[in-house]
């Protein structure tokens, strides 16, 4: 019974912000929107199927002939490659890459509905759906990004490509640059906005405790025979009674913080676009789990006897950042209460070629990136340039310094706009009512794991 309710209160909260919204496929969605869209299907080394989807060319620039560099842009964790076209043809990232004249990718990681699929295994068969949903976010990395990127190239006849990834797309970057570096030579350059890594200062103390309970709750579901977030047409399957969302928000303190923290209040239609019911593995949820309760950015830890089978040691190793060599500009807020500023720059000083950019709003939330309606031109005009520029190898920093943008979007890459990081950057606290902004809710791992705690305690 705790399981059941466990998870009924985690689709409680999806239903919530997917409520009176109409589901679009993703291409139907482009091509209403006024853009050419096409599908390509990629299967990776281990049998996974994943669909991408391409906007080949802008509203207006659409002469064939013409070289245009390409760009791959990777979706968070609960998420899929809609979130980059839902704010519509003037504000949605992907679109505002392809009227720029950029070949825009989207990807869809294993397990999502769209990458839902396998040569052999069945995720919908009660004996395969094990091994079809055992990954993790290191598999999405290690497997998946280097098909897409093999199979992009390769269709466009291209060397190298532009990434763009948000919070567990940028999450993704780093494993794949890190533990396979030879494809460092294939990314001309790495946009990560609000992308996840290390934990050592994770914001939020009451996440932080229900952190410490990740892997009772991975083994006690999967025991329980769930090892999938939302399968599809889940909701339907619950009763209606369930879902009365604003009952359990006022129904006590722990469940008042939690949908605070949903921003239940705040959810727009736009945001519902991007969260509806793409899918995940529990295990994605367990890995960074896992990361935030030993404040360590480490591959999957499966206790000492199961490291020391799979990697040789009692330990899980650490994802080492140095052997990143392409060119990588980190984009974070203060208002983001999954990823502190501190945690951005270590990363940056990590890394043999980055920069750390702050989004000129402090209201400017983790899921703003892909979700709020200044975005464009907060975010992406300034990714637009970078990208453009990218080719002058002055416009990013061999990591002698810290660097922190700080400017509006007007300011290019590498201007006298840029400032020293400070030893003692931190986060501040999110206001009650940031204005503006979207909210940090589905899209990310931790709040699933919170809502799992307060049912569970």
């Amino acid at each position: 019974m705790a399981v059941l309710k466990l998870f009924a209160c985690v689709l409680l909260m999806v239903v919530a912000t997917n409520a009176n919204y109409s589901v679009y496929q993703t291409i139907e969605k482009i091509k209403a929107d006024g853009f050419e869209a096409e599908s390509h299907k990629v299967t990776t080394s281990d049998g996974y199927i994943l669909e991408m989807h391409r906007i080949p060319h802008g509203r207006t620039n659409k002469d064939t002939t013409e070289d245009r560099p390409v760009v791959l842009a990777m979706h968070g964790f609960m998420s899929a490659s809609q979130a980059f076209v839902m704010l519509g043809p003037e504000k949605s990232v992907a679109y505002n890459l392809a009227d720029a004249g950029f070949d825009v990718w989207m990807g869809n990681a294993r397990g999502t509905k769209s990458s839902r699929a396998h040569v052999s295994l069945n995720p919908d068969d009660a004996v395969q759906k094990y091994e079809f949903f055992d990954f993790s976010w290191e598999e999405i990395g290690m497997l998946d990004l280097p098909a897409m990127i093999d199979y992009i190239l390769k269709t466009t006849g291209k060397d190298q490509l532009h990434y763009i990834g948000h919070s567990q797309g940028g999450t993704v970057l780093l494993v794949m640059a890190s533990m396979l570096p030879e494809y460092n030579n294939k990314i001309a350059s790495a946009h990560l906005l609000a992308g996840v890594g290390y934990q050592d200062y994770f914001p939020d103390e009451q996440l932080i405790q229900s952190a410490s309970m990740t892997d009772v709750i991975y083994y006690t579901a999967l025991q329980a025979g769930a090892v999938e977030l939302f399968p599809p047409n889940s909701l339907q399957m619950l009763p209606d009674d369930i879902f009365q969302w604003p009952a359990y928000c006022l129904g006590n303190k722990n469940m008042q913080y939690m949908c605070q923290i949903f921003g239940i209040s705040r959810i727009t239609n736009n945001y519902n676009a991007a969260t509806d019911q793409p899918g995940a593995a529990l295990k994605q949820m367990a890995h960074y789990g896992q990361n935030i309760r030993d404040k360590l950015f480490r591959r999957y830890h499966y206790g000492a006897a199961g490291n020391q089978e799979k990697y040789g040691s009692e330990l899980p190793p650490k994802y080492d950042l140095s052997k990143i060599t392409t060119f990588v500009t980190m984009h974070y807020t203060l208002n983001d209460n999954l990823l502190d500023e501190r945690d951005v720059l270590a990363m940056v000083a990590d890394i043999p070629r980055a920069v750390a950019r702050q989004v000129a709003r402090t209201s400017f939330e983790h899921v703003d990136f892909v979700a709020a309606a200044d975005a464009k031109e907060l975010v992406t005009d300034y990714i637009i340039e970078e990208i453009k520029n990218a080719s002058q190898e002055n416009n990013f920093t061999d990591n002698d310094q810290v660097i922190v943008v700080d400017s509006p979007p007007t300011s290019a890459p590498g201007t006298d706009s840029s400032t020293e990081a400070p030893d003692d950057a931190a986060s501040t606290p999110a206001p009650d009512d940031a204005p503006g902004g979207a909210g940090t809710m589905v899209l990310n791992v931790y709040l699933i794991v919170l809502s799992l705690y307060v049912v569970l305690k």
